[in-house]
């Protein structure tokens, strides 16, 4: 979480009760430069396990985007595939419910206005695969027990992966389990990388949906 020095915090009271400190912006940049290496990689994986306001996220969403937006300004549907590929990779847990609620909205808002910026129209569809993708990506829950914080249940994280030029595949798998058979591995959530890794059975499969027709709808268990 991101603020100037002379205001790290909210109110003393959500100290107190959930340890809530934000971070200096320029903390943030020296964190992020230590794996810059891997911001030209739409695909590579990054958790935020107390994302407060986003802004660890966000910042690496930026700098994934000047990298597909460089790449694929003439064409818009590449930019709205590597684009969604580079936030589906992205993931974040908060305690706080309007935390997560303000990370949802700023990492939608950091697509939307480059995409203004740039196309002359933004499909509607191509902004309802986005906040679907932050639903399932963008969770509230406690990091350290493991669970939603209203249900109580398993927190479970979506993996997003295409397999051909516009199709993209959904697995679902418990935080838990990715934690227990990847433990401490940085930021990478699953094996991206190409290592040898023990890959954990997925929860839920569903089956393969255009990039921009994810919703709720269309994504049925298999």
């Amino acid at each position: 979480m991101v603020k100037s020095k002379q205001n790290i915090i909210k109110s003393k009271l959500r100290v107190q009760n959930f340890g809530e400190v934000f971070t200096s912006e320029k903390e943030v940049e020296n964190m992020v430069s230590l794996f810059s290496h891997e911001l030209d990689r739409p695909d590579s994986r990054f958790l935020e396990p107390a994302c407060g306001e986003g802004n660890f996220l966000d910042n690496i969403l930026n700098k994934k985007l000047n990298f597909v937006i460089n790449k694929y300004k003439k064409n818009q549907f590449d930019s709205e595939k590597y684009s969604l590929l580079a936030l589906s990779s992205l993931y974040g847990i908060d305690i706080i419910e309007d935390n997560v609620l303000e990370t949802r909205k700023r990492l939608e808002k950091t697509i939307i206005d480059r995409f203004k910026y740039i196309f002359a129209e933004i499909k509607d569809e191509f902004i309802r695969s986005i906040k679907f993708i932050l639903k399932k990506n963008i969770i509230h829950g406690d990091a350290l027990t493991l669970t939603l914080v209203k249900l109580k249940k398993p927190i479970v994280f979506s993996e997003w992966s295409f397999f051909n030029s516009t199709m993209i595949k959904r697995r679902d798998f418990t935080f838990k389990h990715l934690i227990e058979t990847r433990p401490f591995e940085g930021f990478n959530l699953f094996s991206d990388l190409g290592e040898e890794a023990f890959i954990p059975e997925p929860v839920r499969e569903y089956p393969p949906q255009h990039f921009l027709k994810i919703d709720e709808t269309s994504s049925t268990k298999i």
